[in-house]
């Protein structure tokens, strides 16, 4: 599949090369191509990853994954130009400056409000309920971390499903989009406990079934 990554921090930093060493063609989206940063990512990602403007990553792919910080999801989407008919994989969550809140939520979701300025794009809501290090590690012994996944085209849920396996996770697709006002308050849990409650990061959600 062809995949443009917009935002390369903790998390596009870490799916980019995980779905290239699946196999993947990754493209990261960014607003400077040269800088050393994406220079030091194309590298982790074995030369065989390739860097353009938002706007050219986005016309160059099928799949579009947003690992931006939420302040900055607006900005990327308009930077992408028309996302119709594609695959949106929104990966964010509108954390409050200080780490105490949500900035948006229990009516809507950050998931629903990509979906309204990406117009007629398929998004789906995942990658969002725990940190970059479980991304980059999904295994505690024996389990895998679940993965939560939703959105309202099913088909766009298998394909986010099956790259969620590809990275290691054990993913759980629960339904619409709006879900994604239950995915974003247990991230804002998963963070407070990790960082502002110092359990660190090294936990995740499961879902245990008899």
């Amino acid at each position: 599949m062809k995949i443009a990554v917009i935002g390369i921090g903790n998390v596009g930093g870490t799916l980019g090369p995980a779905w290239v060493k699946a196999g993947h063609n990754v493209i990261y989206g960014v607003r400077d191509p040269n800088s050393e940063k994406v220079k030091t990512l194309l590298n982790i990602s074995q030369g065989k990853a390739q860097a353009f403007s938002v706007s050219e990553a986005a016309a160059k792919t099928d799949i579009i994954v947003l690992a931006t910080p939420w302040s900055a999801t607006q900005e990327a989407i308009t930077a992408a130009g028309s996302l119709a008919g594609k695959l949106v994989v929104d990966c964010t969550n509108p954390i409050a400056p200080d780490l105490r809140g949500l900035s948006i939520g229990t009516t809507t979701s950050a998931g629903e409000q990509v979906a309204q300025w990406a117009q007629g794009a398929k998004v789906v809501k995942g990658f969002n309920t725990t940190g970059s290090g479980n991304m980059v590690d999904p295994r505690y012994e024996s389990q895998l971390v679940s993965m939560f996944i939703c959105g309202d085209d099913p088909d766009a849920r298998e394909t986010v499903a099956q790259l969620a396996k590809e990275v290691g996770f054990e993913p759980c697709i629960t339904g619409p989009l709006y879900h994604a006002r239950y995915f974003e308050p247990m991230a804002m849990l998963w963070m407070d406990m990790a960082y502002l409650q110092g359990r660190g990061p090294q936990f995740a959600y499961k879902i245990l079934s008899r």
